[in-house]
């Protein structure tokens, strides 16, 4: 046998082997924000997102915020065809089409918010939740339209509504058109308080800016998963304008809830059957009534 054939054989297929990238390799590992403890992948996973070191509850995307809170396989999503356009022609760094096209090769979704109809515990609900993976889950008028047209299906079919935020605020690439969501999203849950039914409002991490100064304190009910980000303006601008130092943790859910501006902190494993318990309640009350 020729070795030096053999090896050079050897060497020549190993050299021209596409090797994977750092980015492209797969990762089993994850390491918690808060604490710093690496974990497997699937432990998380199985705990929907919570480290099990220190119960500090990660991001998570729509999709798998609606597998956590509704009956499998009982989701089916509304105006899913509803696309940004681009109002102002605006453009910063890059154009606003640009971004919303970039989001899209991201998330695969044209908007920050899901909406639909599913079932919790075999009640029916229509259900709203903001992606913060899309431009920060941020509200522009497609998001403000679904908003309003799930508010028009719990009005027709007489059922709750559920709203999950997750939001850095108003969409600063639509101006007013964005800002005026906040008016336009208010008005029509006014219309659900009319007809007694219930509205929930769950924030987590973050709920921020004009999300936070709408609908999302309007909720019958307002709860929050544990240490989830909550407030208007951030820390920083907060003290520059007040000039004065701020209490720790003032933004986050435990403190709100101390203050009395949420009713409740929630666990994320135990949110469904929170919403179920509730969803049941407000049905005998409307019932009563």
């Amino acid at each position: 046998m020729d070795l030096k054939n053999l090896f050079s054989k050897i060497s020549f297929e190993s050299s021209s082997k596409e090797q994977p990238t750092k980015k492209d390799a797969p990762s089993h590992w994850i390491k918690c924000p808060e604490c710093n403890s690496l974990m497997f992948f699937k432990e998380v996973e199985n705990q929907d997102n919570i480290c099990p070191k220190c119960n500090f509850h990660m991001r998570i995307g729509a999709k798998r915020r609606i597998e956590i809170l509704t009956d499998e396989n009982t989701f089916v999503e509304f105006d899913e065809d509803l696309k940004p356009n681009d109002p102002l022609k605006f453009v910063d760094k890059t154009s606003y089409k640009k971004r919303v096209d970039e989001a899209f090769k991201k998330t695969g979704r044209t908007s920050s918010v899901v909406s639909g109809e599913a079932q919790i515990n075999g009640m029916g609900v229509q259900i709203v939740v903001f992606d913060f993976s899309f431009m920060g889950g941020s509200l522009g008028s497609v998001e403000g339209e679904k908003i309003v047209r799930a508010v028009d299906r719990a009005l027709e079919k007489h059922q709750g509504l559920i709203i999950v935020s997750a939001s850095g605020g108003a969409r600063m690439q639509e101006s007013t058109f964005a800002l005026m969501q906040m008016a336009k999203t208010s008005a029509a849950l006014k219309k659900l308080d009319h007809a007694k039914l219930p509205y929930i409002s769950i924030l987590t991490d973050p709920t921020m800016g004009g999300v936070s100064a709408s609908f999302a304190f309007l909720g019958d009910i307002i709860m929050a998963e544990p240490g989830a980000l909550i407030g208007f303006a951030g820390q920083r601008v907060i003290k520059q304008t007040i000039g004065a130092d701020l209490p720790d943790g003032f933004q986050r859910a435990e403190f709100l809830l101390e203050k009395g501006s949420i009713d409740m902190v929630v666990n994320r494993s135990d949110m469904k059957q929170t919403l179920a318990d509730l969803l049941k309640m407000f049905e005998k009350e409307t019932k009563i009534s």
